[in-house]
C-alpha cells in the first residue's frame, strides 16, 4: 500500500511543477546563505588561528560551505526539471533522471542536518584547541625577539582587550608564567635574583599579570603586580577589587563567543534543513504523479502520487535485499558439495563415425 497517496488532477500537477519550480530558486538563494555562513565562521575562526591547537575544528565550515555549493547546483538542476515537468512531453525526458535526482538530493538534505547538529557537537572540540592554544600563546608572551613567536604578545594583549578577559582560564594563569622577557630584568639586583632561585625552573614568577587584564572601567588606577597582596596597596582588598582587572578567563570568553555564532547558524541550517525537505517531498509527490500520467497514456486525467509506493516496512526489506544480494550475481559457489554442472556431462563423440556409404558406379 501506498504512503501518503495524494490524487493529482492535470491542473494540480500544473501548479505543482510551477510552485516547486519558484521553490528551487528560492532554494538556490539558500545554499548561497549556507556558503556564506560556512565561510563567515572559517574567517572567524582564522582570526584566532593564533590561540587555537591544530584540530578538526574547520569541519563544520568546511561541511557548510560544501553543501552551500552542491544546493547551489541541484536546486538550479531542480528549477529546470520542475519547469519541464508541466509539460508531460518534456517529462519524458527527464523520466529516467527524476529518480536518481531526488535519491541524490536525500543525501544532501541529509549533509545539511548532518551539518546543523555539528554545530551544536563541536563545542568539546573548540574548547580542547581554546585551551591548548592559549597555554602556549601565553607561555611564549615573552618571546618577542625570537622569529615565529614575536606575534603573540600583540595578539594576546588584542585578545584581552577586545574579549574582556585574563589568562587562559583566569588571571592567576599569569603568576605561573614568567611572562616578561629576560631583557627587561635587571640581574644585578638582589630581587630579580632572589625571584629567579625560588623555583626549581629558574623563572621570573611574579603576582601580577600584563597591562591588558585592566579593566578600563575601574575607578581607580589598575593594579598590576603584587595583585594578591592587600598590605602592599592602600584601601585595597583583591578578594573585592573585582572591576580592577577582568576575571573571566579567555577560554570561556572566546568559547561562548563562537557557541553564540554556532548556535546561530545551526538553528539557520536546521530551517535551510526542513525547507530543502519540504521541496524533496513536493518533487517526490511531482515524480509520481507524472510518471502514473504516462502509464495510464491519459495526459488530461487523474493520477495518484505518493513519497513510497510501499509501506516503509516493504521498502526497507525491500532495500536491505537490494544490498545483501550486491555483488553475488556472477559470484560462482565454491561450497563444499556443490560442483560445477558441466562436470559430469558425458562428452559427445565428435570423431569420424562407421557409416556405410554407397559406392558410386564408376563409368565403364
Amino acid at each position: 500500500m501506498a504512503v501518503l497517496k495524494v490524487k493529482f488532477t492535470k491542473t494540480k500537477r500544473d501548479k505543482l511543477a510551477q510552485i516547486l519550480w519558484i521553490l528551487n530558486w528560492v532554494s538556490v538563494v539558500s545554499g548561497i546563505i549556507l556558503f556564506s555562513l560556512g565561510l563567515f565562521l572559517k574567517i572567524e575562526i582564522k582570526k584566532r588561528n593564533e590561540v587555537m591547537a591544530k584540530g578538526d575544528i574547520n569541519s563544520v565550515p568546511n561541511m557548510l560551505i560544501s553543501v552551500g555549493v552542491i544546493a547551489c547546483i541541484i536546486n538550479f538542476l531542480g528549477g529546470k526539471i520542475c519547469y519541464d515537468c508541466s509539460d508531460a512531453n518534456k517529462f519524458s525526458r527527464w523520466k529516467l533522471v527524476m529518480l536518481p535526482y531526488i535519491v541524490c538530493t536525500f543525501c544532501f538534505t541529509f549533509c545539511i542536518l548532518v551539518g546543523a547538529l555539528m554545530c551544536y557537537t563541536m563545542k568539546n572540540e573548540l574548547e580542547e584547541s581554546l585551551y591548548l592554544g592559549l597555554r602556549d600563546a601565553i607561555k611564549f608572551y615573552k618571546d618577542t625577539d625570537i622569529p615565529g613567536r614575536c606575534f603573540l604578545k600583540k595578539t594576546v594583549d588584542l585578545l584581552q582587550i577586545g574579549f574582556h578577559c585574563c589568562g587562559n582560564n583566569g588571571f592567576r594563569d599569569w603568576f605561573e608564567i614568567q611572562w616578561v622577557s629576560a631583557r627587561y630584568l635587571n640581574m644585578a639586583s638582589k630581587e630579580v635574583q632572589d625571584r629567579l632561585k625560588s623555583n626549581v625552573d629558574g623563572k621570573f614568577l611574579v603576582d601580577g599579570v600584563p597591562f591588558s587584564c585592566c579593566n578600563p572601567s575601574s575607578p581607580r588606577p589598575c593594579i598590576q603586580y603584587q595583585l594578591t597582596n592587600n598590605s602592599a596597596h592602600y584601601n585595597y582588598d583583591f578578594m573585592t577589587e573585582e572591576l580592577n582587572i577582568w576575571v573571566k578567563g579567555c577560554r570561556e570568553a572566546l568559547l561562548d563567543y563562537y557557541t553564540a555564532i554556532m548556535r546561530s547558524i545551526g538553528i539557520a541550517a536546521l530551517l535551510i534543513w526542513l525547507f530543502e525537505l519540504s521541496v524533496l517531498i513536493g518533487v517526490r509527490y511531482l515524480q509520481t504523479a507524472m510518471k502514473n500520467v504516462l502509464l495510464l497514456g491519459d495526459l488530461e486525467g487523474e493520477s495518484d502520487g505518493w513519497l513510497l509506493e510501499n509501506s516503509f516496512v516493504e521498502t526497507a526489506k525491500y532495500n536491505i535485499s537490494i544490498i545483501k544480494n550486491l555483488g553475488k550475481a556472477n559470484q560462482i559457489s565454491t561450497v563444499s558439495g556443490m560442483n560445477d554442472p558441466n562436470i559430469n556431462v558425458q562428452n559427445t563423440d565428435c570423431g569420424k563415425t562407421n557409416v556405410t556409404t554407397k559406392s558410386i558406379p564408376t563409368a565403364r
